[in-house]
């Protein structure tokens, strides 16, 4: 069914532009996962770049419900519809959600290249919105203003953007995510970026027109890739960033004219095998030269030579949200090129997306910690024979028997399970993973089997989806209903990978079943609760769920809390300590099990930030 048009670049198409976008990534990724073949062949651009889209959608549906919710206007009104005036969020914060949105979720260097397109187009889309479509670009965003009013309003100002508008933030996204890049190289998504920018300059006319250009420039540029990077040319493919660029231009196409532009023919191009369509697929990677890694897929200096022989290259990549001042960051990027390479440092104003591959993972993050705060650290490791190879002489990585795929809610954690074999899910404050994350992350464990972890009563069902989609995938996955971390961490504690997968399952699922959970958090607001009425800034201590004590101490309550649980027996007492916990209160519970509660031990780890102040489990 055709999509209803949008006139200008407002709230509402945004929205909407948004929601197609995830919806033809979702088409696409496989077949962009499917010929990712250069030289990281870890078959995961679409799955990255649907990720990133996915966490801007959220973002802007967020922004329309909360509107939604202060106006009394129904939250699930339908995304592509209209929105009148004063009937929904403005211009700027739409277009500020799809940026936070697309930075906090993004994933690999496609992701991560994708987050700073977005948000160099609402840099110019959120500048102004009061009279000219024009301005100039500084280092950091548009120094003029980016909406324009209609004569047609009838001197009623509306919230929007028009052709020229679309175009400044355009070239202005592309200039951006160049610059994000420490080493850019052409045939990559960055060539396909200032070739839509470019086309669009030309055009003239609202922003249908300007959309169509730019998603024909975008097309004839990706169809070129092979001919700039000789790897392409060689596996017979196009850039598979670019292909997800081309992707996300073609809804912008729908959003304001109704229909999906037309694929483009499948095209040979030189003596390789043919060209992949463009809609799409998989190919080299985003935007940094011969002689650096870079994301889903990477550079070498070797790669164009004759000694292209697939060795080589860091061996892990690192990537983490990082609150810093931005001369802070200017040294961080020193520092981390002379540490590795694939660098790509996108974001500002204090929130900043790092993605670099080291052989020093602990000093990439030791650099984020100097620069300022990292957070949602994550470290994944290029298996030998497997990330640095090329496609030709990659030979198949085999399936592992057994993995366990987990969701954490700290970095601590996050260690703490990967040191133990799990893959982990970092579930941020406030903003649980997809199922779609929890899929992307089975198949990074690449097993037969998987035990899935949910370790959060609120995550059953997003995991049940993940766990369902998982096994028409060919993998048999037990899905354990844990619902705290800590017996999550009981669980793999009994987890024996050489047993029978039933008897694994059983005694995992025995072992987080017979561990009693609490937590001790702080309130946001006033509420009735299980215990009574709490204030806002009350402590909170919720044993298996409920709030059973309410207080003012931090200490106080976690005692209070831990006597209650002990009361029942225990033999074992897990602590994991969030960043905003007093330093004092470990050691305190600690003393107190020692003197009141013989034969039972204490095991204390860092949950770094966490969302609760502590965790208690009692085995």
């Amino acid at each position: 069914m055709a999509q209803v048009p949008q006139r200008f670049f407002d709230a509402a198409a945004v929205r909407t532009w948004c929601g197609l976008s995830l919806r033809a990534l979702g088409r696409a990724r496989e077949e962009i996962d499917a010929i990712n073949v250069y030289p990281v062949a870890d078959g995961d651009t679409g799955t990255n770049l649907y990720l990133t889209v996915e966490s801007a959608v959220a973002a802007v549906e967020a922004v329309f419900a909360a509107h939604a919710v202060r106006t009394g206007e129904p939250p699930g009104a339908e995304p592509g519809r209209v929105v009148g005036r004063g009937e929904g969020p403005s211009l700027a914060e739409a277009v500020g959600a799809m940026a936070h949105g697309a930075l906090i979720g993004a994933r690999g260097n496609s992701g991560t290249i994708l987050a700073q397109l977005l948000r160099g187009l609402a840099q110019v889309l959120a500048a102004g919105g009061e009279t000219a479509h024009t301005g100039h670009i500084g280092p950091t965003g548009p120094t003029g203003p980016a909406g324009h009013t209609d004569p047609s309003d009838d001197g009623d100002h509306r919230d929007h953007t028009d052709g020229p508008g679309l175009r400044l933030a355009l070239r202005h996204a592309a200039e951006s995510a160049r610059q994000a890049v420490a080493h850019p190289v052409e045939g990559t998504v960055l060539t396909v970026a200032a070739a839509a920018a470019d086309a669009a300059d030309a055009a003239e006319g609202d922003c249908a027109e300007v959309a169509r250009a730019a998603h024909e420039g975008a097309r004839a540029a990706l169809a070129t890739t092979p001919e700039q990077l000789p790897a392409l040319e060689r596996a017979g493919v196009v850039d598979a960033g670019g292909h997800g660029l081309v992707t996300v231009l073609a809804a912008l196409v729908e959003t304001f004219t109704g229909r999906a532009p037309e694929p483009p023919a499948r095209a040979a191009h030189g003596p390789a095998a043919p060209v992949a369509e463009c809609s799409p697929a998989h190919g080299p990677v985003d935007g940094v030269s011969p002689n650096r890694v870079h994301g889903d897929d990477a550079y070498r200096d070797d790669a164009d030579g004759d000694d292209a022989d697939g060795l080589g290259g860091p061996a892990f990549e690192v990537i983490y949200l990082l609150e810093a001042a931005d001369t802070a960051v200017a040294r961080l990027r020193e520092r981390l090129d002379a540490l590795g390479d694939s660098l790509v440092v996108v974001g500002g104003d204090g929130l900043w997306h790092v993605h670099v591959h080291v052989d020093d993972a602990g000093a990439a993050v030791e650099a984020g910690v100097e620069a300022g705060r990292p957070y949602r650290i994550r470290i994944t490791h290029f298996g030998h024979g497997d990330a640095h190879t090329t496609h030709a002489e990659r030979p198949p990585r085999e399936r592992a028997q057994r993995a366990v795929v987990a969701v954490v809610p700290g970095e601590g954690l996050a260690g703490l399970y990967a040191e133990a074999g799990a893959t982990t899910v970092l579930a941020r404050p406030g903003e649980p993973p997809a199922s779609g994350e929890l899929v992307h992350a089975v198949r990074r464990a690449h097993a037969r089997e998987v035990v899935l972890l949910p370790n959060d009563a609120e995550l059953r069902h997003t995991a049940a989806a993940a766990a369902e989609q998982a096994r028409t995938e060919g993998v048999r996955v037990a899905l354990i209903p844990t619902r705290s971390a800590v017996q999550g961490i009981a669980a793999l504690a009994v987890h024996e990978p050489g047993r029978r997968f039933d008897e694994d399952v059983v005694a995992m699922t025995s072992a987080a079943g017979a561990t009693r959970y609490a937590e001790v958090t702080v309130a946001e607001h006033r509420s009735w609760t299980t215990a009574g009425i709490c204030q806002a800034g009350d402590v909170l201590g919720l044993v298996d769920g409920d709030v059973a004590v309410i207080g003012t101490d931090v200490t106080d309550v976690a005692a209070t809390v831990l006597d209650r649980m002990l009361a029942a027996g225990g033999e074992l007492v897990t602590l994991v300590l969030g960043d905003e916990a007093p330093e004092s209160v470990a050691a305190h519970l600690e003393a107190r099990v020692r003197e009141a509660y013989l034969a039972v031990d204490t095991v204390v780890y860092r949950g770094g930030r966490q969302g609760a102040l502590l965790l208690v489990g009692v085995e």
